[in-house]
């Protein structure tokens, strides 16, 4: 029995030893990669549609004015789909995407589950729009401003559209200002949330990190 149990724990000991190995060569792969600039050549112009990124420290987002650029969101994210319409009125909308349990059981740090975690670092082909009816934002070191042309606008539209499946559904969401949509694309520890708003700064022209799972290897590009 003795030498079960240490057998036991070395092999416990093992497979926690190389989970924490994993895990470190994750958080350095992302950062490496987050790190690796792409679209270097761009620079904001002096006068275009100004868009913000956001993150709460789990999850990234980018807000947009509803209607700019010949781009009109109103007819896709709509009043009656908030618990209060009355949200419907804010001239601003915060997009993000990401894998359905963890969206729902992960709104902040405090919320993460290792279970939820593992879960969708696996893959999941459940995936949502989390979309936020928002006044236009105030700058602040979460939220952070950026200037584009009308076609830069217009291809990162396209690309934040393309990820809403069709049908039109929706869930309800944190609050009475937002509401879920169902969404295209596998979530997995390769294609996150955040990794998903660098996908959309990368496919607008501006200069972002070339792999940003994490919410830092956004933010440090803007």
């Amino acid at each position: 029995m003795i030498r079960r149990n240490v057998w036991v724990g070395r092999t416990v000991a093992r497979g926690t030893g190389w989970l924490l190995a994993v895990l470190a060569a994750y958080v350095v792969a992302g950062l490496v990669g987050g790190a690796v600039p792409v679209n270097r050549g761009w620079r904001p112009p002096v006068q275009g549609v100004t868009i913000w990124v956001e993150s709460n420290g789990v999850h990234t987002g980018i807000v947009v004015p509803k209607v700019a650029a010949g781009v009109d969101w109103r007819g896709l994210a709509r009043p009656e789909h908030l618990a209060d319409p009355r949200y419907g009125r804010y001239d601003h909308l915060s997009f993000g995407w990401g894998e359905r349990a963890f969206y729902l059981e992960t709104p902040s740090w405090w919320d993460v589950r290792p279970r939820t975690v593992l879960a969708a670092a696996f893959g999941s082909e459940r995936t949502l729009m989390h979309v936020d009816h928002v006044p236009r934002p105030a700058a602040d070191p979460a939220v952070r401003a950026v200037v584009l042309t009308p076609d830069q606008y217009r291809r990162l539209a396209g690309y934040i559209r393309a990820s809403f499946a069709p049908g039109g559904e929706h869930l309800p969401g944190y609050g009475p200002y937002d509401a879920f949509y169902p969404a295209r694309g596998r979530y997995s520890a390769g294609r996150t949330c955040n990794a998903w708003t660098g996908g959309a700064l990368r496919a607008a022209g501006i200069r972002t990190g070339w792999w940003t799972p994490f919410p830092v290897t956004v933010m440090w590009w803007v």
